[in-house]
C-alpha cells in the first residue's frame, strides 16, 4: 500500500504533539541561555556568514543546507521504519527528530565540542530564531524527498554536499566526522592553514 494512502487517524493529536514539543524545545533552548535573536538585535532571513559572529544567529545560513539534508535522511528513515504511518505523522516525526538535534546541538557539551574539535572556534550556539530556521530547512528537505523519490534525492544530496564543500569548506559529512572523530588535517584545511 502506498504511503500517501495511509490516513492519520487523529491529526489533532499528531499536530498537537508537535506544538507541545516545539513549546518544550523553545523553553529548553531559552533555559540553556540561547538568545531569541542575534545579540546585534538584527533579524535577517539569510546570513551568508559561515565563520563569523552572524553564523547560526539568523533564520537561514550556509548550514541550513545540512539541515535540509537531515530532512531528506529523516524522510527515508521514517518511511522505511514506519511504513504504516501517514505522511503527516512521519513529517511531524521528522520535525521532532530535528528539534531533538537542535536541543542537543545547543547543549554545552556539543557547543564545546564544536569549539574544541572543529573549525567553529568561536561558536556560541544557535539563536532560537536560527533553530526554527533549521527546523524549516529540515521540513523542506523532507517535502522535497517525498516528491522527487530516492534516486533524485541521492543526486541532490551529493550535489548539496559537494556544493557546500566547495563554498564553505564544510558539509554534513565533514560535520559528523569532526564531531565524532576529529581529524586535524581537515580542521587545518577548513581554517585555511
Amino acid at each position: 500500500m502506498n504511503n500517501s494512502r495511509h490516513k492519520t487517524k487523529n491529526p489533532i493529536i499528531v499536530w498537537g504533539a508537535l506544538v507541545v514539543f516545539l513549546i518544550g524545545m523553545t523553553i529548553y533552548l531559552y533555559a540553556q541561555g540561547r538568545l531569541w535573536i542575534a545579540s546585534s538585535g538584527h533579524m535577517y532571513l539569510w546570513s551568508s556568514d559561515n565563520a563569523g559572529p552572524d553564523c547560526s544567529q539568523h533564520f537561514l545560513d550556509p548550514y541550513s543546507f545540512s539541515h535540509f539534508l537531515h530532512g531528506i535522511i529523516f524522510y527515508f528513515f521514517l518511511s522505511y521504519a514506519f511504513r504504516k504511518f501517514s505522511t503527516q505523522s512521519k513529517f511531524v516525526g521528522s520535525v521532532i527528530l530535528e528539534g531533538s538535534w537542535e536541543m542537543l546541538e545547543n547543549s554545552a557539551i556539543i557547543i564545546n565540542r564544536y569549539r574544541d574539535a572543529t573549525a567553529a572556534l568561536g561558536y556560541t550556539g544557535d539563536t532560537i530564531f536560527n533553530s526554527y530556521g533549521d527546523l524549516f530547512s529540515c521540513s523542506i528537505g523532507f517535502i522535497v524527498a517525498r516528491y522527487i523519490g530516492w534516486k533524485w534525492s541521492i543526486v541532490l544530496f551529493v550535489a548539496v554536499e559537494l556544493f557546500c564543500l566547495w563554498w564553505i569548506k564544510d558539509n554534513l559529512t565533514l560535520n559528523v566526522i569532526m564531531l565524532i572523530y576529529p581529524i586535524e588535517g581537515i580542521k587545518e584545511w577548513q581554517l585555511g592553514m
